[in-house]
């Protein structure tokens, strides 16, 4: 139900987009840097295991195709939750509660968007890697200490959004509801997220260009 329903919403921006007539004079030959902040909240069974934790963060390119209505976003997240270990781990000898776990995505993703003016409406999809911090906790009895360790796994993931900004004189503020789908299980619980973040939108063309004409040596 999450899944058709994020994606119901993806589909209708969509389509809202492709109604599009007038022409996109904001992002035309664009790259933009843009930096968000949020929250990202578990969802269904992922509730059991990973809780709302302060912060979501985001860094990324907006970079525009030849059509400005499509575009290129390649984000990396920072994701943090409270943490509930569900089953003993062999390698420990203790079992965490309300400790804290991160993940790193890396999306790749590909959008369209609608300008009306100042204001602009996207959505976007695509795949993402992802690195996650799982916390374990090791008890010393004879040194009377707990030592905190951290298990790393990789996993492939998608993600999916959508979002509004608005054209200020040198910047964009914006806001976007994001969805997570982790293909990694943790703690036997499948992984899904919904994120709600805030940011700024930077045109940094320029330095983009200055960039390729010192790597194509003219």
């Amino acid at each position: 139900m999450k899944n058709i329903v994020l994606l119901s919403l993806f589909f209708i921006v969509i389509s809202t987009s492709s109604a599009q007539t007038g022409a996109d004079t904001i992002h035309y030959k664009k790259v933009y840097y843009f930096g968000g902040t949020g929250l990202s909240f578990p969802l269904g069974k992922t509730n059991k295991v990973l809780s709302p934790k302060l912060f979501t963060g985001s860094l990324g390119l907006d970079i525009s195709l030849k059509n400005p209505k499509y575009y290129l976003q390649p984000t990396l997240y920072t994701m943090s939750f409270g943490y509930d270990q569900q089953f003993e781990d062999s390698q420990y000898n203790r079992v965490l509660k309300n400790a804290r776990a991160t993940m790193y995505a890396l999306s790749l993703a590909g959008g369209m968007r609608r300008q009306m003016q100042r204001l602009n409406s996207y959505a976007y999809f695509g795949p993402a890697g992802i690195l996650n911090v799982e916390p374990r906790a090791q008890d010393m009895a004879n040194e009377k200490i707990v030592e905190l360790d951290y298990k790393y796994s990789i996993s492939p993931g998608v993600k999916v959004g959508i979002g509004s900004d608005y054209k200020f004189k040198g910047f964009f503020l914006g806001m976007e509801v994001g969805y997570l789908r982790n293909f990694r299980k943790m703690q036997d619980m499948p992984v899904h997220v919904l994120s709600i973040m805030v940011g700024l939108k930077s045109d940094i063309t320029k330095i983009s260009d200055k960039v390729v004409d010192v790597i194509s040596g003219s």
